[in-house]
């Protein structure tokens, strides 16, 4: 990422598709909840938001975006599909109700929710994504959760995975992933990028840069994600809290406070496998 500032505050994943790299999660809201954050964050400035078929929440977002009265091609909108939908059929239908949910008619990103190894099909839902992507019913396709071996089986078909969105935090570093995304030219989106508990927000290596730059804890956080070339979608409906994460891009981090973060990482792999767990 290299230019202007609206390139250094997103991710380009493919000609002409650019992701804000800072998006509002929207896991767990849902009904008046969902739609009264969704708003409210698009008021406040924030352009991509992130939501899935299993959050049940898709209506709502949609409600949101309309109440915001910011043009839908302003805007980055994500969902997900489930694994009932591993199939290239599947995966039109899956996206027809979606954008049915949602309440509008294309979408920016779409993503494969889960591999599912033993089901075996999650190459074929790619395929169906890069349809979609053909015939313009969405602009970029993706994956979430998404292991090397998963990566390597689509890429074994001939198709080249812009995204995989994935658990990513200071002490879920998962380097060998990340690794395998740059050495492929995937973006990495973080979900969960603060973590469950946030108890590394009070680790030294984040309060310190908190305390010299005048910044919260989750900011700093945020800026690593983001400094690191990393798209983050984290979840607030607090207002005060949604200008704090959406804050990120007017200061940076030293050599030495990233170093200090990277550090905390522990090895410990994400707290759902993605070779048994799914929906």
């Amino acid at each position: 990422m290299s230019g202007t500032t609206a390139e250094l505050a997103t991710a380009e994943l493919a000609p002409d598709v650019r992701m804000p790299l800072i998006g509002l999660g929207t896991w767990p809201l849902t009904g008046e909840n969902a739609a009264a954050a969704v708003s409210q964050a698009i008021g406040i400035g924030y352009r991509h938001i992130d939501t899935a078929e299993n959050y049940a929440n898709e209506a709502a977002v949609g409600e949101g975006v309309r109440r915001s009265g910011v043009d839908r091609g302003d805007l980055f909108l994500t969902t997900k599909f489930n694994t009932r939908w591993h199939s290239r059929n599947g995966v039109r239908e899956a996206f027809g109700q979606a954008v049915r949910r949602l309440g509008t008619d294309y979408l920016d990103l779409f993503l494969v929710d889960w591999p599912n190894p033993a089901q075996g099909r999650f190459v074929e839902a790619c395929e169906g994504l890069q349809d979609l992507v053909e015939n313009g019913s969405i602009r970029a396709w993706g994956v979430s959760n998404f292991k090397p071996a998963h990566l390597q089986a689509v890429q074994e078909a001939g198709l080249a995975v812009p995204l995989n969105q994935v658990q990513v935090d200071p002490e879920h570093g998962q380097p060998a992933q990340l690794a395998y995304h740059r050495e492929h030219g995937i973006v990495t989106a973080a979900y969960s990028p603060l973590g469950r508990n946030g108890s590394f927000l009070e680790q030294t290596a984040v309060r310190d840069p908190a305390r010299e730059l005048g910044r919260t804890p989750a900011q700093i956080v945020l800026r690593w994600h983001v400094q690191h070339g990393r798209v983050a979608v984290p979840k607030s409906a607090d207002s005060q809290r949604q200008r704090e994460n959406l804050d990120v891009f007017s200061f940076a981090l030293t050599q030495q406070h990233m170093a200090a973060i990277d550090a905390l990482e522990t090895g410990a792999p994400p707290r759902l496998d993605s070779d048994t767990y799914f929906h």
